[in-house]
């Protein structure tokens, strides 16, 4: 039998999501008997290919981001938005209280370890940020949520081993909160 391949991606996030999956520990290693990883943090593969589960850690708040988002959509069957960040917002969603360019202005101008005798803001290699962050499924269908701020790595094998059975995860009330 074929394995389920799986492509992951961090976007405006800390990669705690990602760290959650890693601490998986000994059962990522049962796991990946019947899975396949293409692109992703992990094996730092870059082009997403075809790819039977897509996981989206972090939310949206540049150009980059919303690319890198609709890229692993259009190639993936399941798209699972894993972790607070990507289901609603999360921590990066803070910025919205914000003017974005009171934002950019504090960030390469005004920090207090920022060198920036010019004081430019500066546009090349820097993506647009947009005036405010969003949870991904305000860009894309998500298919399965696991929120948690990092999920609790029970919740992702049991979304993991749903989806292997062919079933569309719904997780039960004691995955949603960390122990």
């Amino acid at each position: 039998m074929a394995k389920v391949r799986v492509a992951t991606t961090w976007l405006e996030c800390c990669s705690g999501c990602h760290m959650s999956i890693l601490d998986l520990d000994e059962k990522l290693v049962d796991l990946l008997s019947k899975i396949e990883f293409d692109a992703s943090p992990i094996t730092d593969i870059k082009e997403f290919g075809e790819v039977d589960v897509g996981i989206v850690e972090g939310s949206v708040g540049n150009e980059e981001q919303l690319e890198v988002l609709k890229k692993i959509r259009e190639k993936a069957k399941i798209l699972i938005a894993l972790g607070d960040c990507a289901c609603f917002g999360g921590i990066p969603a803070m910025r919205n209280f914000f003017n974005k360019d009171e934002v950019l202005k504090r960030v390469y101008i005004e920090t207090e370890s920022t060198v920036n005798p010019s004081k430019v803001i500066p546009s090349l290699d820097v993506p647009k940020i947009f005036p405010s962050v969003k949870s991904i499924d305000q860009f894309v269908k998500v298919d399965v949520y696991i929120p948690g701020c990092p999920p609790d790595p029970r919740a992702i094998e049991y979304a993991i081993k749903e989806l292997l059975e062919g079933k569309i995860p719904v997780l039960p009330p004691e995955l949603l909160s960390y122990e």
